[in-house]
């Protein structure tokens, strides 16, 4: 019997990853690969990226750069399950099997189908769902498939995830009334020390603002992102305070005590903002040059991402398969 905790993180593709995903989603899902404890599964969610991208080709790339990015990082296929979702097509039949048991009421009060609602009524637009595609409405029904297809013990999420989390309870638990004890409710698991990054600007890191610092961009265009960022007009020479300062809260985010207590004091004695933005950039620099190395490597070794992926795959279904036999016998289709 299987007495480990099951623990299961996806990503969607939308892109190369910036630093606020790293710390908010790769570094701490990373840790659990490491513990005897827990069995981990890591996926990447490119169903979901048909939800607002429409190009194949890069979709394609995207997918590719998720991937590369977990490798990058330390994922090891061979500690943990590691699979693109698409391969695992037990994720979108049970999907539907979901829907049909899912109030409409339920997917009415989720934040990304009521934020572009708001927006088509800050907009003057007469219809309420105006562009809005049923992907985007039955969002947490396909991650809550994701989740219960596994029947993980805890799903890791940052506090505006956790939603879903909550809805995939609901759903499970709505099954399990129809027809009987099936799903276990996942519980989210949220890392107290995780905190929201600033980007450039000052606003949370986000492609959404473009002002994100991509995790495997070359130094000449790293250096360039973090001389944008946005200081206030303090001449050098006079105290700088480090609270709420972009600057220091992304090198804080990475450094060691000593290299923050270093820095902290360069602060109390003026340090020129030209000065700092250099310091971080080296420190970037040379924190991110062991995993851009290996990303670039992956990059350009799609064929091994591939098969990487696919072997993941294949471990996962072997958990899928006959959990959605038990679902669909329960639910009357068991004609075999």
């Amino acid at each position: 019997m299987n007495t480990k905790q099951i623990i299961l993180t996806g990503i969607t593709p939308t892109g190369m990853p910036h630093l606020g995903n790293y710390l908010g989603a790769f570094k701490p899902a990373l840790s659990y690969q490491m513990q005897e404890n827990i069995e981990a599964l890591y996926f990447v969610a490119d169903g979901h990226s048909l939800i607002k991208l429409w190009d194949p080709k890069l979709r394609a790339q995207y997918i590719l750069e998720v991937a590369a990015t977990w490798l990058a990082l330390g994922l090891d296929p061979d500690k943990v399950i590691f699979y693109r979702q698409s391969d695992v097509p037990e994720t979108f039949e049970l999907a539907w099997i979901l829907t049909s048991v899912t109030a409409k009421g339920l997917m009415n009060r989720a934040h990304g189908y009521k934020d572009q609602v708001a927006k088509n009524a800050e907009s003057g637009e007469a219809d309420p769902d105006h562009g809005i595609t049923m992907g985007l409405f039955s969002y947490p029904i396909l991650m809550s498939a994701d989740i219960l297809l596994f029947n993980p013990h805890h799903i890791p999420v940052g506090k505006d995830q956790i939603q879903h989390i909550e809805m995939a309870r609901d759903i499970a638990a709505r099954f399990n009334h129809l027809y009987g004890d099936t799903f276990r409710l996942p519980e989210a698991k949220m890392d107290a020390d995780t905190a929201t990054l600033p980007g450039l600007d000052g606003r949370k890191m986000s492609k959404s603002y473009q002002n994100t610092i991509p995790l495997f961009v070359d130094s000449v265009q790293l250096r360039k992102l973090v001389m944008k960022i946005k200081t206030n007009s303090l001449m050098p020479g006079q105290p700088k305070d480090p609270e709420g300062c972009t600057l220091f809260s992304i090198y804080k985010s990475l450094a060691s005590p000593e290299q923050i207590s270093v820095l902290a004091e360069a602060y109390q004695n003026g340090i020129a903002w030209g000065e700092a933005k250099q310091l971080l950039f080296e420190f970037l620099d040379t924190y991110l040059a062991p995993a851009r190395e290996k990303f670039a490597y992956y990059m350009s070794h799609p064929a091994e991402v591939d098969a990487i992926l696919q072997k993941g795959a294949a471990r996962a279904r072997e958990k899928a398969i006959p959990f959605l036999q038990e679902i669909k016998a329960k639910a009357g289709f068991n004609f075999r």
